[in-house]
């Protein structure tokens, strides 16, 4: 299958892949479908109760499909365009071509459109048919749909979802307005092309609903509704690119995830719309059944949050926004458990009540309460946003996680330590375990960053807070040198995912090279090939941090069978198992570029840098680091680095930053000017002057 000709964010195909799961994704911060699929999801609206709680079903008309009547198999192509956010459906027949356009308006986050351009290609002057097949009916499983009165030529329906999440809890409504789909569409004999254009306007209100379509609609009139898509995506591609000197399928799956992920986050200047996280399948996929119901994981702050924070801070802190929102479930978790503070679900959805179908997840897998805040930390880090904080809800969250880890810990008499027994760690393999490496690491990087925050904002900071901190334990074999992944672990144990790695990254728990290496030739051969796929760039940036270039590509290889052809689309685990679309594993892929090429690493003090790129690399641009309120573009190869501030925040001011340099040389970055230096190990920090 040719792939775009080359380029490596255009995606081209003559054949659909067999499996619907397969097909690429549309998605907005607040609507989402695959394409030719029957029905879309809306952001935040689910049915069900408790661990019932899913995706609920909206019936959607954008699911047709074209067909040339009398013409015996047509030249057909299938195009998933990146750069424009557009999925293309082309017909080729002899004297005309058919295009269906499909995409979910990125600016316009309640409106979906498609369009269907008939072009006369001779001299002919006879009618041309394409036939429209529809699987559309408005109904749905899950909402409660009545009909409206038609508003500006567009059907009207609204409802309700049926079940709460919680009992009394609110149901969701839901507004639907969409353009009539005919059987058929004819270019006439006398015209030489037209275009149809299709609308669907979805919100939470009749009024924005109407005023979606009525903005489709004035677009469509001036002729510009598919560009004014264009450009706002465009922006957010340019000011989120990523570009690399490698094999071709690297480039193309990094463009691919750029895509998937981008999609699911909301647009620039958009503080009105509200969002609701993001899945491991993204909004495009989750209803009864599938994806793991379009419910929130660790999935989202640990394996996708870094690099939209890198990237894109704005969206960042529409995501910690949303834990914020589900604050009060995640104290009613905690209650229910017996604890203080906030125990955030292991599955969340509208409420941040667990919603985890398996009660075992939802009570043992509690490492997600400090997976949640070392998102907060990161942001913090970047962005030194204290109103986040100080007005927004965040501190609040930040104490809550704080008071939980303290009331989970029991003191143990023997060893002098605190221990946190009865967990499920990352590897799922193991359950009702003591004291998870991973786990209480990532407590102690709570309470410590509780703590820090604390004295920034000038409040009292409890004891117990840092004495917790210092006092929990961490497994570790003395004699081999290495992280037993929980007390008890027998070296050789299979292990599902990476776990005790991620100590190293993103945790950066304090430990030698020497340990650094044996954890990963611990944990390497006894990590099960067929767990999930974000598991293998864990381990490929633990060995570029170690230099070791070949190993590290090794792993990322592996990556590659969960990337289906020809869109890109990834599954979870390399047999087709498990959840589709999986932007878990491409939010870890993206990791080992952003951070593991770069050695980017978000520490207090500064953001530091160690480049180390496979062998078949050679440069590595990313347009948009931001720090600090300064946009960076960030150019390595392997003998120089290139930095440039192109953009400064002023409101609230950005920081002045300088490059260091480990030999101690000193560059200022100032807007507008590039600096280079040979490649070697550094940071940037706020100038002193």
């Amino acid at each position: 299958m040719a792939d775009g000709e080359g380029d490596p964010g255009v995606f081209t195909a003559t054949a659909l892949p067999g499996d619907p799961r397969l097909l690429p994704t549309l998605t907005s911060a607040f609507l989402g479908t695959r394409v030719f699929r029957d029905i879309l999801h809306a952001a935040g609206v689910y049915s069900g109760a408790a661990g019932d709680t899913h995706r609920a079903d909206v019936p959607s008309p954008l699911g047709l499909r074209m067909a040339a009547p009398g013409t015996h198999s047509p030249a057909e192509s299938f195009t998933l365009n990146t750069w424009t956010g557009t999925f293309s459906h082309t017909i080729q027949s002899p004297g005309y071509t058919a295009t269906h356009q499909l995409y979910a308006h990125h600016s316009l986050v309640h409106l979906m459109a498609s369009s269907i351009t008939i072009r006369r290609l001779d001299g002919s002057t006879h009618p041309i048919t394409v036939q429209l097949q529809s699987l559309f009916v408005p109904q749905s499983q899950d909402l409660d749909l009545r009909p409206g009165p038609d508003f500006q030529g567009a059907h009207y329906i609204y409802g309700q979802t049926l079940v709460p999440e919680v009992e009394g809890g609110p149901r969701p409504t839901v507004h639907m307005l969409w353009t009539p789909i005919p059987q058929s569409l004819t270019l006439g004999g006398e015209e030489r092309e037209r275009c149809w254009e299709f609308l669907t306007a979805v919100a939470g209100s009749g009024e924005e609903a109407k005023r979606s379509y009525s903005a489709g609609l004035s677009l469509v009139a001036a002729g510009s509704l598919h560009r004014s898509h264009v450009r706002a995506w465009a922006a957010l591609r340019r000011g989120c690119s990523v570009e690399l000197d490698g094999p071709l399928a690297l480039r193309q799956a990094l463009h691919g995830c750029l895509y998937y992920l981008l999609s699911a986050v909301p647009p620039r200047d958009s503080p009105g719309v509200r969002f609701h996280g993001i899945s491991p399948g993204g909004l495009s996929n989750g209803t009864r059944g599938e994806d793991y119901w379009g419910h929130v994981f660790w999935d989202q702050d640990t394996w996708m949050f870094p690099n939209i924070l890198l990237l894109y801070p704005e969206a960042a802190r529409a995501i910690l926004q949303y834990r914020i929102r589900t604050l009060e479930g995640a104290r009613r978790n905690a209650r229910e458990q017996g604890y203080e503070g906030a125990k955030f679900p292991w599955e969340s959805a509208a409420t941040g009540r667990e919603v985890c179908p398996e009660e075992i997840y939802g009570d043992q897998e509690i490492h997600v309460t400090g997976d949640v805040l070392l998102a907060f930390e990161q942001y913090y880090c970047t962005t030194q946003d204290q109103k986040l904080f100080r007005e927004d809800g965040g501190w609040e969250l930040v104490e809550a996680v704080a008071q939980y880890w303290c009331s989970r810990m029991v003191w143990s008499e023997e060893e002098q330590l605190y221990h946190i027994r009865g967990v499920m760690p990352p590897d799922e393999y193991h359950s009702q375990v003591d004291n998870s490496a991973y786990t209480n690491a990532v407590a102690r990087r709570s309470l410590n960053f509780a703590t820090g925050l604390a004295r920034d904002l000038l409040l009292l900071v409890p004891e117990e807070w840092e004495d917790r901190a210092r006092k929990i334990k961490v497994p570790f074999d003395e004699e081999r040198k290495y992280h037993p992944e929980y007390d008890g672990y027998t070296p050789g144990e299979p292990v599902k995912q990476a776990d005790v790695v991620l100590l190293g990254f993103p945790l950066m728990h304090p430990m030698s090279a020497e340990v650094r290496r044996n954890d990963l030739e611990m944990y390497e051969p006894v990590t099960d090939p067929a767990g999930p796929a974000m598991t293998w760039s864990m381990f490929a940036v633990g060995w570029l941090e170690l230099k070791e270039l070949q190993r590290a590509w090794s792993q990322l290889e592996k990556c590659f069978s969960n990337i289906t052809e020809p869109f890109k689309v990834w599954v979870e685990n390399s047999d087709g198992s498990g959840a589709v679309n999986f932007l878990t594993g491409m939010g870890g892929f993206l990791q080992v570029i952003l951070f593991g090429f770069t050695g980017f690493r978000i520490t207090r003090s500064g953001l530091l840098f160690n480049p180390a790129f496979p062998n078949n690399i050679t440069k590595l641009k990313v347009s948009s680091v931001s720090y600090l309120g300064n946009k960076l573009e960030v150019t390595i190869t392997r003998e120089e680095i290139r930095m440039e501030v192109t953009e400064t925040s002023q409101d609230p001011p950005a920081s002045p930053l300088e490059a260091v340099l480990e030999s101690g040389q000193r560059f200022p970055l100032w807007e507008g000017q590039s600096v280079s230096f040979p490649t070697a190990p550094g940071w940037i920090q706020r100038s002193p002057s």
